[in-house]
């Protein structure tokens, strides 16, 4: 049996899923593949079902009724893969955003050299991303440096969404108080595992744009990273005084 596992949200991801499932599944190191589906219309969900017969007891699936958010699809899937007690637990977007190869890159990072938290970073060898316009560009980089200035987490890409965590990080953090659901859970969940004194690393890798489907970024999910940030770093403040 695997001792990893790649949690993979999706919703409408029908064009890039079972791509990105094969793709994993050839990679030279043992994954098991979660996939959190949020009652997809698209047919995301029956597709991950015909593959299962193809991968037994490697591809898994957990439908949920309807689209709750990014945060709550993962701490779904955390939950999962701690009662089957893995021992390393990885978020990937479903869109090839993120380079299946780069699985094995962090991986490695925790189980051979230490690190409790490795992070696939856009930044931490200047700007890697590719297919963005600039103006995303420079809305992403920009919301970094500002998580950097409010949290003092000395991280180049706060809002990463590829990372391979140590089941000892989840197991630490509260899983049932952590409040956001868009992409600042990203966030969150790296400022708990750095308040925990957890070793975090970043593996610079690059991130290529969707060239299928839709992107779900949305100005609600903007303004909960903004406003969200400044309350979180002030609860903290406010905890220890």
């Amino acid at each position: 049996m695997a001792n990893a596992v790649v949690i993979i949200p999706t919703y409408n991801e029908i064009e890039n899923i079972e791509r990105l499932v094969r793709n994993i599944f050839t990679l030279q190191r043992a994954f098991h593949i979660l996939i959190v589906d949020d009652n997809s219309p698209d047919g995301t969900a029956e597709t991950i079902e015909k593959l299962q017969k193809e991968y037994p007891n490697k591809l898994f699936l957990l439908k949920r009724i309807k689209k709750e958010g990014l945060g709550t699809a993962y701490i779904a899937g955390f939950k999962w893969s701690l009662q089957q007690h893995y021992e390393y637990v990885f978020e990937m977007d479903a869109d090839f955003s993120h380079n299946p190869n780069d699985l094995i890159r962090l991986y490695n990072a925790c189980a051979k050299d230490g690190a409790d938290l490795s992070v696939g970073s856009r930044y931490v060898t200047g700007v890697n991303v590719v297919n963005w316009p600039m103006g995303r560009v420079l809305l992403s980089w920009g919301a970094s440096r500002y998580v950097r200035l409010i949290t003092r987490m000395p991280f180049h890409d706060t809002t990463a969404g590829f990372i391979c965590y140590r089941r000892s990080v989840l197991e630490a953090i509260d899983l049932k108080k952590i409040k956001f659901v868009g992409y600042a859970f990203q966030i969150e969940m790296k400022y708990k595992a750095y308040l925990e004194g957890f070793k975090i690393v970043e593996v610079p890798v690059i991130f290529t744009d969707r060239t299928k489907g839709e992107s779900k970024m949305s100005s609600g999910i903007i303004s909960e990273a903004i406003f969200g940030v400044i309350k979180m770093r002030l609860q903290h403040l406010f905890k220890n005084k």
